[in-house]
């Protein structure tokens, strides 16, 4: 890539821009900035201050409008900010020209989602999943990485000069680097269908969900295995399949990537075999993290990813997570009994409760109602198991 460091050092600080418009107005917009501010977090990042503007649409030139991109770099060149985040994505020209104008590292919502990624990737498959998805993204982006060289240089990075004639020998590069990715992602699927297949007919089952909702901590409980569970976002990149054994029958649990708003397209393209464990599972397991003010734009969220790749036909229970988090809304009431979380029995009397899914509420993290939750979840293994083995329904093993 020409030598150009996309990756910030950790504690860089940094600052956050999005607009608001009709399609994001202002309540929503400080959500996805909460959340952008968690993502910039969990890449080590010190996010010390937002801006925001009102806009119908961005600016072609530089996403703000002129007095906004001032202000912007005032505040940078007196607070030494490093890092620039904008919460949608910017056309490569945009990203040319705000790195001219601000002289600093310049993300959007998308490269600092693949650049997660690509920290956090372990396995074969999930790295060359995650360096297609962001090659494709980088390519059309090359020039903004060449002034910038241009200008380390002292060159004029005039067209037709050295940073010209480098910028078309990287995208040769890149080009070729993705086809190589392709072909090594190509070879990984196929060895992970055949080891699909060889799991036999045995019940397979899905956690789904937004990023940072308990699925890991769900996934270990039920396990008992060292699986990673922290308080970030995209703690599990990785597609994790350990073999569960409850009431005497077995099934096949896989934990699975966390979704997101404005997921990156090439990063949903590049993670459909990972995926595949969602696609041919028998049931799902959709955690949602109650307790999130936005729970219900979140299940929106993971629900139209499930309808972009083809996973809705699927028996689904609803899990709702996090439950000792909750707590009552009512200011007399929660003046009066102290706030406390909502019993199991309210719970359930909820809309959420009575929803055309199957649902429970849980705390994995305190292992509250878990009874109830295995119960609700063998239910439906077994009705699937006696399906694959209808002769076993009268064995005296079960």
């Amino acid at each position: 890539m020409g030598g150009f460091e996309t990756t910030p050092k950790e504690d860089d600080r940094a600052v956050l821009v999005a607009l608001v418009n009709r399609e994001q107005p202002e309540d929503t917009v400080v959500e996805y900035l909460d959340e952008l501010a968690f993502l910039a977090e969990t890449m080590g990042l010190n996010v010390v201050k937002s801006f925001t503007q009102k806009m119908d649409k961005p600016d072609v030139r530089s996403f703000v409008g002129k007095g906004k991109l001032e202000e912007i770099q005032t505040y940078i060149k007196a607070e030494e900010i490093e890092v620039i985040i904008f919460d949608d994505d910017l056309s490569p020209s945009q990203l040319r020209n705000l790195e001219k104008e601000l002289k600093v590292k310049i993300y959007d919502r998308s490269l600092l989602i693949l650049d997660i990624f690509l920290k956090r990737a372990q396995t074969a498959q999930a790295k060359t999943q995650v360096e297609l998805a962001r090659s494709a993204y980088l390519l059309p982006r090359l020039t903004r990485m060449w002034t910038h060289l241009e200008r380390q240089r002292g060159g004029t990075g005039t067209r037709g000069g050295a940073g010209e004639k480098e910028i078309e020998t990287d995208r040769r590069a890149i080009r070729n680097q993705i086809t190589v990715l392709k072909g090594k992602l190509e070879k990984i699927e196929k060895q992970n269908a055949v080891q699909r297949k060889s799991r036999g007919t045995i019940v397979r089952v899905a956690l789904v969900g937004y990023t940072n909702v308990g699925k890991s901590t769900l996934m270990r409980l039920l396990t008992k295995a060292d699986v990673l569970a922290e308080d970030k976002l995209f703690a599990t990149v990785d597609s994790t399949v350990r073999k569960v054994v409850l009431d005497q029958i077995p099934f096949l649990l896989s934990d699975t990537v966390g979704f997101i708003r404005k997921l990156p397209t090439h990063l949903i393209e590049s993670f459909k075999s990972t995926l595949a464990e969602v696609l041919e599972s028998d049931i799902l397991l959709h955690v949602v993290d109650v307790s999130h003010p936005n729970f219900e734009d979140q299940m929106a969220t993971v629900n139209q990813t499930l309808i972009d790749i083809g996973a809705t036909d699927k028996p689904t229970i609803l899990v709702f997570n996090k439950i000792d988090q909750l707590k009552i809304v009512d200011e007399e009431v929660r003046e009066e009994m102290n706030n406390p979380p909502p019993t199991l029995d309210e719970l359930k009397n909820t809309y959420i409760g009575k929803g055309e899914d199957s649902s429970v509420f849980i705390s994995a993290t305190n292992k509250t109602n878990m009874e109830e939750f295995k119960e609700v979840l063998m239910e439906k293994v077994k009705k699937r198991h006696f399906t694959i083995f209808p002769n076993y329904l009268n064995d005296s093993h079960y």
